[in-house]
C-alpha cells in the first residue's frame, strides 16, 4: 500500500521494562476523572459504558447527574426505562442505557443484587463486551485481564512497529502482546475481588495507563512522541500504517419546530418514536419533515437553523422549519406521522424527557430548552480512537446506535 510503513522486525518488547515506564508516567501524569477514585464497580460498570463511543468531556457532565439519579444498582433497576433514558439523552447511542437497564434488572433478579467478579461472567451481561468486561474486571476486581480498545491498539501496533492488519491474525497478536504485558494482580486463589480504597491495583491501572497515553500522548495524528514514557522501547516513533478510513455519508433531514402557549406555560410539539424503530425506539424528537413530497412547501420558506448533526459514518445536515403565523399550519399538516404519534410537552419538563441528540442540540441551540454549563474546563485528546484513524468520537467500539 503507498504510504505504509514497513513492520519493523527486532527484538521481543520487555514488559518489566515497558509496566516500570508506564506506571510510574500514569502516576505523575494521569488525568484526574470522577470515576477514578470510585471503588465500587457499580460505578465504575456505569463509567465504561457511557465511554463507549463518547467524549470523555461528555461523560464528565453526566456521570454525576445520572449518580444522584440512580445512586446504586437497585435504584437503577427498579427506575423505568423513560427515566433512564432521559438520563442518558445527550451521551448518544442510546441502546447503551437500554443494556445497562436490562443488566442492572437481571443482576437484582438472578444475582442478588451483586456485579459479577471475573470478565468471563461478566460478558455474560447485556450490553458488555470484550473490552468492557475486561476493563470492568481489571479495575474494579484486579483480574489480570488486558484491555483493547482504540487506543491500546494503536499504542500497541506502534510500539511493535507493526501496520495495521485488521485480520484474523492480527488481531490475535494485538490481545497476545496486550496481555503479556498486564501485570498480575491481587487475586486471592484464582478469584478477582472488589478493590479497597487506597490500594494499588496493577493490572486496573496498568490498562488506564495504557488507554491514558493512546488518547493524550499517542495520538492518532502528530503523536507527541518525545513526551512519551515508552520512546525508548517504541519502533515506530511516528504514525503507523493505518486502513483507509470509510467515508462519511451524507443525507439532508428536515424537521418542524412548533410551539404554542398555554395560560403561563411554553410547550413544544414531539414525534414519539415507534417502540419496533430499529434505532431510538420510544425515544423524542423534533416532527420529521419530508424532502420529497413536501419538497414544495418546503422550497419557498427559509429554515429556522440549519445544523450538522454527524453519527458514526454519517453527517446529517438538518434544517429545522417553524410556521410563519399562528394561522400557518401547512408545516403541520406535511408532518407524516399519525396524531397519536406527536405529543405536546412542556418545555421545563424537556430535562426529564428521553430525546435523541439531534433535537437536544436544536432545542438547545433555539433557547428553547436551557443548556447545562460544563463541569470543568474540556480536557484535551480525550478521545479513544479506533486503531489509528482519526475518528472524532470512539471509546469502546460494542454498541452502535444514531442520533
Amino acid at each position: 500500500m503507498p504510504g505504509r510503513k514497513k513492520t519493523v522486525v527486532g527484538p521481543a518488547l520487555d514488559p518489566v521494562a515497558f509496566q516500570g515506564s508506564l506506571a510510574e508516567w500514569y502516576r505523575i501524569h494521569a488525568r484526574k476523572l470522577p470515576w477514578r477514585e470510585a471503588v465500587d464497580p457499580y460505578c465504575i460498570w456505569l463509567s465504561e459504558i457511557m465511554l463507549q463511543q463518547t467524549r470523555v468531556a461528555a461523560v464528565i457532565e453526566h456521570y454525576h447527574d445520572f449518580l444522584v439519579k440512580f445512586p446504586t444498582l437497585l435504584s437503577l433497576a427498579l427506575a423505568p426505562e423513560d427515566q433512564v433514558l432521559a438520563a442518558w439523552s445527550g451521551l448518544g447511542y442510546y441502546r447503551r442505557a437500554r443494556m445497562l437497564h436490562k443488566a442492572a434488572q437481571f443482576i437484582t433478579s438472578e444475582r442478588g443484587g451483586v456485579l459479577p467478579a471475573n470478565s468471563s461472567e461478566l460478558r455474560t451481561l447485556p450490553g458488555i463486551g470484550e473490552y468492557t468486561s475486561a476493563a470492568i474486571a481489571s479495575i474494579a476486581f484486579g483480574e489480570s485481564i488486558a484491555v483493547l480498545d482504540g487506543n491500546v491498539e494503536r499504542v500497541l501496533l506502534r510500539i511493535t512497529g507493526r501496520a495495521e492488519e485488521p485480520t484474523a491474525a492480527g488481531r490475535a497478536f494485538l490481545r497476545t502482546t496486550a496481555q503479556s504485558l498486564v501485570p498480575a494482580g491481587y487475586q486471592q486463589n484464582g478469584a478477582s475481588r472488589v478493590a479497597k480504597v487506597g490500594e494499588r491495583n496493577p493490572p486496573g491501572d496498568h490498562n488506564q495507563a495504557m488507554m491514558e497515553l493512546g488518547a493524550t500522548i499517542c495520538l492518532p495524528r502528530s503523536p507527541l512522541c518525545l513526551q512519551c514514557p515508552v520512546h525508548a522501547l517504541c519502533r515506530t516513533r511516528g504514525e503507523h500504517g493505518t486502513s483507509p478510513r470509510a467515508k462519511l455519508r451524507s443525507r439532508e433531514v428536515a424537521f418542524l419546530l412548533s410551539i404554542r402557549k398555554r395560560g403561563v406555560t411554553t410547550q413544544v410539539l414531539l414525534a414519539k418514536r415507534p417502540p419496533e424503530a430499529s434505532l431510538m425506539p420510544g425515544m423524542y424528537e423534533l416532527p420529521p419533515l419530508p424532502l420529497d413530497a413536501g419538497g414544495d412547501e418546503l422550497s419557498h420558506r427559509e429554515p429556522l437553523l440549519r445544523i450538522r448533526h454527524a453519527i458514526t459514518n454519517t453527517n446529517y445536515y438538518a434544517r429545522i422549519y417553524a410556521p410563519m403565523g399562528p394561522s400557518d399550519d401547512a408545516l403541520r399538516k406535511a408532518v407524516p406521522l399519525a396524531k397519536a404519534d406527536l405529543h405536546w410537552v412542556n418545555t421545563y419538563t424537556l430535562g426529564t424527557v428521553p430525546l435523541t441528540g439531534l433535537a437536544r442540540k436544536v432545542l438547545q441551540r433555539l433557547d428553547v430548552m436551557a443548556m447545562k454549563p460544563p463541569r470543568g474546563p474540556e480536557p484535551e485528546h480525550q478521545t479513544r480512537p479506533k486503531g489509528g484513524r482519526s475518528a472524532p468520537v470512539s471509546d469502546h467500539d460494542e454498541d452502535h446506535d444514531s442520533f
